[in-house]
């Protein structure tokens, strides 16, 4: 039996449920702030919808990616993979096409963050090509 896999946009607000639950499963390297509470997600829409990306199989929300693009940068917010479907191309498919999206916006580098933690993730990432950079990050909560 061959498996519906579709790749497409997500739908705010009918979405947002879903991908919150994916998001929380992840495993420790995502971490939920206030920036993913529906309002946020809501603004976030507004500038780049096309570079928030599902993939379902036979309709359920399997995999999701979220990136962004302010002219100049691209940057992988969240990428997260029902646990079932890790290692079996999921996360590729979705990074592919957000990298086709970012590069058709005229991006040429884009960054992403992994937790020191999260080896799954950093192995995910330098064998499709990532390299880690060395720098500190620095955060600040403005609002």
């Amino acid at each position: 039996m061959s498996r519906a896999i579709r790749i497409r946009e997500f739908c705010f607000p009918e979405d947002y449920p879903t991908v919150r639950g994916l998001w929380s499963l992840a495993g420790p390297g995502l971490h939920l702030r206030r920036s993913d509470e529906p309002e946020e997600i809501q603004k976030k829409l507004q500038r780049d919808a096309d570079l928030f990306l599902l993939d379902e199989e036979d309709g359920k929300v399997i995999g999701a990616v979220l990136g962004g693009f302010d002219g100049r940068r691209g940057l992988v917010y969240h990428l997260a993979i029902a646990e079932e479907h890790r290692k079996q191309g999921v996360g590729a498919l979705l990074m592919n096409e957000l990298e086709k999206r970012l590069r058709a916006k005229g991006c040429i580098r884009t960054y992403l963050l992994v937790t020191y933690d999260n080896a799954e993730a950093i192995e995910f990432y330098e064998r499709h090509g990532w390299q880690k950079m060395d720098l500190h990050l620095y955060g600040k909560d403005i609002a």
